[in-house]
């Protein structure tokens, strides 16, 4: 058996297992009012045909039933994304609220939803406080940084109306969270980055997504973002090192360790102590296999993941196929099980493969000595996991003691000199 065919137990009894996945709806597609450099998104309109319309109420109420019902849980998450799901409107979501409610069948629902910030108003704020969601903002670190790669479609910074939207939030009791996008700019500054979020944003969850993309640069256009293999394409320009990348994280860690365990939350620290521990890590760039959070097209195409919303990837179509049918395809299984068979076989001998899993597929721009694509961050995730394993062994201890990890605190501004 050749090794892209391997299941493993773990793969069989999540096969056989009660079917819980995730997926991520984009009812208005990669339609949005901000013109984001490193957006991957944004060019997926042209694989539809041009400007993307607004999934049909008869489908979003289609999308929310089979969902529910495909969970087998006791919860189901919503997960609204986009380009920018509030331009759908908040008449729109009022809808959605109420499909939720009539096919709960007793499940609990939750919603989270991922937006700029630039939209939010007194009105949205007071639908998302009502209705509990968990509010994603995407937000990259001081003005400077946010405001380089992140603007309008006529080139006007946005900075200044995301920490409104922010303000607004907090005033009116909205929960939400933070999501960066790691760029070129933020290498050395992870400490400056990560004392903006927790000080000035008050964010007590972080995620941090590191930004590697190939271009192909057209005049008077955003650059297409392309496959590294494609004829002319080159490394972006707000692409951040391995390098770059693994001091960040360690940068950020070093801070967060010594103060703030058990009160701010980044994902990566936390999706680490997984590893070391043997649980599933609760983010799905460091889990053994993927494809458990489908990427819904505004037309009711499924698609295994958000960033391979290819052609060749389309795994069927929600008005035709039924969710959970298209969850269990062959076509599914296997997207899931190649992020681990597919490795090259270094990465099955890393001593820190337990915590990476190779990461995310989309990064394997570099070759393994076998040949097999290898993720290009690799140098700088070898950085972090190493830095950061004393702490992480120690907080794992504390947890087999049935004591809080907030106790390595203490340990850590010993080991680090700070007392």
């Amino acid at each position: 058996m050749s090794r892209k065919k391997i299941v493993t137990f773990d793969d069989a009894r999540k096969m056989v297992g009660p079917t819980i996945f995730s997926s991520m709806l984009k009812p208005s597609g990669s339609t949005c009012n901000l013109d984001c450099h490193y957006c991957y998104y944004l060019d997926k309109a042209e694989q539809y045909g041009g400007r993307q319309a607004l999934m049909s109420d008869e489908l979003l109420e289609s999308y929310i039933r089979q969902f529910i019902a495909a969970n087998e849980g006791d919860e189901v998450l919503f997960c609204w994304h986009g380009g920018e799901p509030l331009l759908a409107g908040k008449e729109y979501f009022r809808r959605a609220i109420e499909y939720q409610q009539r096919y709960a069948e007793g499940k609990q629902i939750s919603n989270t939803i991922q937006t700029n910030g630039t939209l939010l108003d007194r009105e949205w704020c007071e639908l998302f406080a009502e209705n509990n969601f968990l509010v994603g903002i995407s937000l990259d670190g001081p003005e400077d940084i946010h405001d380089a790669f992140r603007r309008t479609k006529g080139g006007a910074p946005t900075f200044s109306r995301v920490m409104q939207g922010v303000r607004l939030m907090q005033e009116m009791g909205v929960e939400y969270n933070t999501l960066s996008v790691v760029n070129s700019l933020c290498e050395g500054r992870g400490g400056e980055v990560y004392r903006f979020f927790r000080d000035e944003v008050g964010s007590r969850y972080m995620q941090f997504l590191p930004a590697v993309e190939h271009v192909i640069e057209r005049e008077g256009r955003r650059p297409l973002i392309v496959s590294p293999s494609a004829e002319g394409a080159t490394l972006a320009e707000w692409s951040v090192s391995a390098e770059g990348y693994g001091r960040f994280l360690c940068d950020i860690f070093d801070r967060w360790v010594v103060s703030d365990v058990g009160q701010v939350f980044v994902q990566i620290f936390d999706a680490t102590l997984a590893g070391w521990c043997g649980i599933a890590p609760g983010l799905c760039t460091l889990a053994e296999t993927c494809g458990d959070a489908l990427a819904v097209e505004h037309n009711g195409d499924v698609y295994p993941c958000d960033h391979f919303v290819y052609p060749e990837y389309l795994l069927g179509n929600i008005a035709s196929d039924s969710l959970s049918d298209i969850y269990h395809s062959p076509l599914r299984q296997e997207f899931a099980l190649d992020k681990r068979n597919t490795l090259p076989r270094e990465c099955m001998k890393c001593r820190f493969f337990h915590c990476c899993h190779g990461e995310c597929p989309k990064h394997r721009f570099d070759k393994g000595v076998d040949g097999s694509p290898k993720n290009t961050l690799c140098e700088g995730l070898k950085m972090w996991f190493a830095h950061s394993e004393p702490y992480m062994l120690y907080m794992r201890e504390l947890l087999a003691r049935g004591m809080s990890p907030a106790f390595v605190m203490p340990y850590a501004r010993k080991r680090l000199g700070l007392m």
